[in-house]
């Protein structure tokens, strides 16, 4: 029995306290609609004049259709090269930095190698051989006239005039074979190894040693070598580019290969420069698709002679499809971030504005298109609805 009343005496007392503790909470918790975030700001027409706020409605207008794609820039391979040692040997001087502009066949850098001395033997032994076979052919030369003026008087057989004659030619071959060899090694040091043919009075000069030019006028974009480094022909010591034109890789989805093609308009956009639109052309479809994002790469060619395009930057790619569809623009202006949200002012009333989130799309002429959030012929706040914002959020901390 005394249990029983303890039970029950036990369960009055939950039920005394349960409204209690109902009637706290109710108190202490604010409804849905209090605790959400201010979404409307009203201004006076004093304040109105002040802002100085510019109300457009949103516009309907046709625009391309368009495959949109991420991608970023880089160099243009077919103006790139790769420059290396055109034999072994030490570096003496390097001449250039990264990021110095060069000219068709500045000097990058100066190197000594023991082709040189190889070379420059060969050339004194050719050299050596065709004075000795010029002194050959003339030696035959007088020989054979000899011959030919004893055979006018019969002293001579004309078998002897024509070994003359053969002995003169052969001489004459040997020296043309001898004169081609000696060009071969004169054209090895002057031409392939650009240094002086002849042994320097002064030795150890910038011109004994065998030096690296820059194939075409570009950018250095990188140096893999320095003075005292052993290099051999096997390996790319700088790296040029000419960036007046760049390239801008774009990696297209897969469900829109089937609207790419060669040739068609690009517009693509870079952080550096949001509001300029850069315009291109397809220049090449890869033919392999990438197993791991299912997308394909669209090389695109950009004029960059005004060089603000720099390789590596990341870039929007807006690939003409062909073909238009309608859309809903707004001024880049209208646009304002509300509480991490892309948003724009609506004027409900004169003087009263709701802050309402839209997804933004594409960047047309200075306009933003809308894509979700927005009806054509609304009216939103424009230049000035900076202050709508300022207002928005100066509610919400009073509202906290």
């Amino acid at each position: 029995m005394r249990a029983a009343f303890a039970l029950l005496a036990l369960l009055g007392l939950m039920s005394c306290s349960r409204p209690a503790a109902e009637e706290r909470a109710t108190a202490t918790e604010p409804p849905g609609e209090a605790a959400a975030a201010p979404r409307s700001v009203e201004l006076s027409e004093a304040a109105l004049r002040e802002a100085r706020l510019e109300i457009v409605e949103a516009a309907e207008r046709s625009v391309p259709e368009t495959v949109q794609a991420a991608g970023r820039l880089t160099t243009n391979e077919e103006a790139t090269w790769r420059v290396g040692a055109i034999t072994d040997g030490r570096i003496i001087h390097v001449l250039v930095k990264v990021g110095d502009s060069v000219q068709k066949g500045d000097i990058l850098a100066r190197m000594y190698s023991h082709d040189i001395h190889e070379a420059r033997a060969e050339f004194r032994r050719a050299r050596a051989e065709a004075q000795r076979l010029e002194a050959a052919v003339d030696f035959a030369r007088r020989s054979r006239d000899r011959h030919q003026r004893l055979y006018e008087t019969k002293a001579a057989s004309l078998e002897q005039v024509d070994q003359a004659n053969a002995a003169l030619r052969n001489e004459e071959a040997a020296l043309a074979s001898a004169r081609i060899e000696l060009n071969r090694t004169r054209l090895h040091l002057v031409e392939f190894l650009e240094i002086p043919a002849e042994d320097p009075a002064s030795p150890g000069r910038d011109e004994d040693l065998v030096p690296i030019r820059a194939p075409a006028a570009g950018v250095v974009l990188s140096r893999d070598v320095t003075p005292g480094a052993v290099v051999d022909a096997a390996h790319d010591l700088f790296t040029i580019s000419d960036l007046s034109t760049v390239w801008a890789v774009a990696a297209v989805q897969e469900d829109a290969l089937a609207r790419l093609r060669l040739g068609m308009p690009a517009s693509v956009r870079v952080q550096a420069y949001p509001q300029r639109v850069f315009a291109g052309r397809v220049l090449r479809i890869d033919s392999r698709l990438d197993p791991e994002t299912r997308t394909v790469s669209a090389r695109i060619g950009l004029d960059n002679r005004a060089g603000l395009l720099k390789p590596e930057m990341y870039a929007a790619v807006d690939l003409d499809a062909g073909g238009t569809q309608p859309g809903i623009f707004v001024p880049q202006s209208a646009l304002q971030d509300v509480n991490g949200q892309p948003s724009v002012f609506v004027e409900l009333a004169p003087g009263r504005f709701e802050a309402r989130p839209v997804d933004p799309g594409r960047t047309l002429e200075g306009l933003r298109q809308i894509t979700h959030g927005l009806r054509p012929g609304e009216r939103v706040a424009a230049a000035g609805s900076f202050v709508l914002k300022s207002q928005l959020l100066r509610a919400t901390f009073e509202e906290e």
